[in-house]
């Protein structure tokens, strides 16, 4: 029985498929900045890093003061603003290339913009499904977010390389916006049985946030697996920021090719999230994530053996086939980390536990982006891949020695 049936069919039922829009506004928006950036704008490697960082940065400035406020607001109205403001900004990237007026720094502004309502939307979408489904079936839930997330990844770079290869990377912004603002529409119609939020007085907003903080970096598993995620983040940030750079130069992969490769890791989280319910029961929460981190790994691994001398098509293949991978095994971890989290997590923290982590998982990320071109620029596409390969292994270690391993939703001990 899907989670729609058991709890609450029309709230879940529309807050998925605004969700799905949103992932759809993700995938083909992330391709057309990075088209828009790398070829259009004509930016090097470290202005790359820099508009990566700056879709992050907003964490740095009000991530834990997000969380606090979305604990103290209703989740859905908060949401809703979230995607029609980002919506708004995607619209406006859009129009401002159709004038052909856009720089590195302006796309830098708007992306730090849209990030910061990015923050207080993320805090309200991760916090509001609890009150949508019943704790036993979030890990199911989590997994019907993840399986449209990557249909999405799926659909929409090959779907956004075709319309940036015809119409241009601001095409692929339209779209996004487009589907944002949809997305917005769709949740303020959603039914949320949502309790109301704690009338004043209420604590300190500094104590209410470091409640959450202790609560976070207190508990016995939530902890080296919060530890292990920012590593995690590290990693993947450097290796995002290369990608686009590695493929569209170093391989010759046009905005199509690019598409196709981003569609692999969508493709490949589509199987990843269809498995990751049973493996979660089979093996525990806390081993699938363990797996997923060790596969991801390996994922970056093959990427950065992907041959440029046999030419753009084998080149395509390879990379495709590491992509597929990659999002096979994010497919098969967020799933059981994110309904494992929302079950440990009291309700009342939720805004506060789900903004801390997140802030210290996009703060590193900033990082990562940041280092992530430094390193293209200084020891090459594949030397950077090769670092983050070998960071995502220490995500991999830092969970597999802690209690996340044998970890279950239903064990009281962890």
């Amino acid at each position: 029985m899907t989670p729609a049936a058991e709890a609450r069919p029309t709230g879940f039922a529309r807050f998925w498929t605004a969700s799905t829009l949103g992932f759809v506004a993700l995938s083909t928006t992330s391709l057309g900045l990075d088209v828009l950036v790398i070829r259009d704008l004509g930016a090097g490697p470290v202005e790359v890093g820099v508009v990566r960082a700056a879709q992050f940065a907003p964490y740095l400035l009000v991530g834990l003061l997000a969380g606090a406020l979305v604990d103290r607001w209703r989740r859905r109205p908060t949401l809703v603003v979230a995607h029609l403001a980002q919506g708004t900004v995607l619209l406006l990237l859009a129009l401002l290339w159709w004038l052909d007026v856009l720089t590195v720094g302006l796309v830098v502004a708007l992306v730090l913009v849209a990030g910061s309502f990015a923050v207080f939307g993320a805090a309200a979408e991760q916090s509001v499904l609890p009150d949508l489904v019943p704790h036993h079936v979030l890990v199911l839930a989590n997994a019907r977010l993840g399986q449209s997330m990557t249909v999405a990844q799926s659909v929409g770079p090959p779907a956004a390389g075709a319309l940036v290869a015809a119409s241009g990377a601001g095409s692929a912004l339209l779209l996004g916006g487009v589907a944002r603002v949809a997305a917005g529409l769709l949740v303020s119609r959603t039914p949320v049985q949502e309790s109301p939020p704690e009338p004043a007085p209420r604590r300190a907003m500094g104590t209410e946030i470091l409640t959450g903080l202790r609560f976070l970096y207190g508990h016995r598993t939530l902890a080296p697996l919060a530890v292990s995620t920012h590593v995690w983040f590290l990693a993947n940030s450097i290796a995002i920021t290369v990608l686009g750079l590695f493929a569209l130069r170093a391989l010759g992969l046009g905005a199509t090719g690019y598409g196709l490769v981003l569609a692999a890791a969508g493709a490949g989280g589509v199987v990843g999230a269809l498995v990751a319910p049973v493996v979660g029961r089979r093996v525990g929460e806390g081993d699938a994530m363990i797996l997923g981190r060790l596969l991801c790994t390996l994922a970056w691994v093959l990427a950065l053996l992907t041959p440029a001398e046999r030419g753009p098509a084998t080149a395509l293949v390879v990379l495709g086939a590491a992509q597929a991978l990659y999002g096979f095994a994010m497919g098969l971890e967020d799933p059981n980390e994110m309904g494992y989290w929302q079950a440990r997590t009291p309700r009342e923290l939720l805004g506060r536990v789900n903004a801390s982590r997140r802030t210290v998982n996009r703060s590193v990320a900033v990082v990562g982006a940041l280092l992530g071109g430094l390193l293209a620029a200084g020891i090459g596409h594949r030397g950077a891949l090769a670092l983050a390969a070998l960071v995502f292994l220490v995500a991999t270690v830092v969970a597999a020695l802690s209690p996340v391993r044998g970890a279950r939703v239903g064990d009281a001990r962890s």
